[in-house]
């Protein structure tokens, strides 16, 4: 194959506006790639604690949020509809349901004591809060004094 011999190096100043243009277009798509996801679900801060054990039965999920709305089955639901739910998955279940509530860290108490009535009346074998572990597990303190 034989080449031109007139070719020569580019020596002439580079155009940078497409060079920007393109640049500008991908840090627009950077910047506003997170705020056009739209993330399913209610978020929740549920408190932390560490080594708690889990229901060994059936459960039931009931979230609530930071304004008290009451969420089953991940759909919104109020104290009367609530009860309806929790009696027919009651009558499903083959052994007693353990009530699991995911409240948020910033519920009042009463909402969740009203949620540990509503089971008891039901007949629920049990109630628990949902909790999440620790962000960072707690280290041992190191050992002071003794015997060297």
């Amino acid at each position: 194959m034989r080449f031109p011999h007139h070719a020569r190096i580019f020596r002439g100043q580079i155009d940078v506006a497409p060079f920007a243009g393109v640049l500008f277009i991908l840090l627009i798509f950077l910047l506003f790639n997170s705020a056009f996801v739209f993330t399913p679900g209610v978020p929740l801060e549920l408190p932390e604690a560490a080594d708690l054990p889990g229901p060994d039965t059936p459960t039931a999920m009931v979230a609530v949020d930071e304004s008290g709305r009451l969420y089953f089955q991940n759909q919104i639901t109020d104290e009367v509809r609530l009860k309806q739910d929790l009696l027919a998955a009651q009558a499903n279940s083959p052994e007693p349901l353990t009530l699991v509530v995911r409240a948020d860290r910033q519920v009042k108490h009463e909402v969740i004591v009203r949620l540990y009535v509503m089971a008891r009346d039901l007949g629920l074998r049990g109630v628990l809060l949902g909790t999440r572990p620790p962000a960072r597990p707690a280290l041992a303190p190191a050992p002071s004094g003794g015997p060297r």
